[in-house]
């Protein structure tokens, strides 16, 4: 009789576990989510200009500014390469093309403000042809732009009294002053002052006065070369704004002001001329 095989059957007891994968996995998550709020609080601190920026980083993946000369590679690398396909997040945060011109135009011209004033201030202190008027030619930054003003000295008028006809001496003043401004990215506004003492003549008051020599000065400027492409604005105030407000009769309030506008101020003009508002 043929002994019966002994076989052992041996019983191994799960304790509940079924490996580590499931770690890995739940790692790359956490992993992932934590990237993605990391992502969020980073952008709620950045400012609509670095949005822009950062849209257009990614929209321009170029080493230089400007349009990328190629397509982004897509498919060149099999799958799982990069992708020309824009994924729609619901929104953009590019910010409008128009708003980053108009920032450089408005830094541009405050630049060309600046180099204008030191040019100013320089050839008013050499021995120019405007070192001889310093006395009556004042010049400050407004918040319309830089202001070159014209004033009369009690014993130096730029005008006869009650006249729009220029003085040889103003004359050559303005022409001077007509050689600095005639650059091609201003644009100047003129406007006429005059004293608080009122004009003895029928029909014509400080009004008709101040207007009509602002226009003098305009011609002046013109004859002297400036182009009329640089002039935006010319009127007549009377004796509404005068220098010295608690000494309205006092000469210096008789004066031509010429203003080199600003990139607001341009902007302002031009929108009221259109029946506009222009909301800052």
């Amino acid at each position: 009789m043929s002994e019966q095989p002994i076989v052992i059957k041996r019983i191994y007891k799960v304790d509940g576990h079924h490996g580590g994968s499931w770690k890995v996995a739940f790692a790359d998550f956490a992993t992932a989510m934590m990237a993605f709020f990391l992502l969020m609080w980073i952008m709620g601190q950045t400012t609509e200009e670095e949005k822009g920026a950062i849209s257009e980083f990614f929209n321009n993946p170029s080493a230089v500014p400007g349009a990328s000369s190629v397509p982004p590679p897509a498919g060149s690398f099999g799958q799982g390469g990069p992708s020309n396909a824009v994924i729609d997040l619901g929104g953009s945060m590019e910010l409008p093309r128009e708003v980053s011109v108009e920032a450089e135009v408005a830094e541009a011209n405050r630049a060309m403000l600046g180099d204008l004033r030191a040019e100013l201030l320089e050839a008013m202190e050499e021995q120019s042809g405007l070192a001889d008027y310093t006395d009556h030619i004042l010049i400050d930054v407004s918040p319309e732009g830089l202001r070159i003003q014209i004033v009369d000295q009690e014993r130096l008028s730029m005008f006869p009294l009650g006249s729009a006809n220029l003085e040889p001496f103003a004359q050559h003043m303005i022409r001077e002053l007509a050689l600095i401004l005639d650059k091609d990215d201003i644009l100047i506004s003129i406007s006429g002052h005059t004293d608080s003492l009122p004009i003895v003549r029928a029909g014509y008051s400080n009004w008709e006065l101040s207007t009509d020599r602002a226009n003098a000065a305009r011609r002046a400027l013109v004859e002297a070369g400036l182009d009329e492409e640089r002039l935006g604005r010319v009127v007549g105030l009377g004796s509404t704004v005068p220098l010295l407000e608690e000494d309205p009769a006092h000469a210096v309030n008789r004066r031509i002001s010429i203003l080199v506008m600003n990139q607001d101020s341009i902007d302002s003009m031009r929108a009221a001329a259109r029946g506009l508002v222009v909301s800052k």
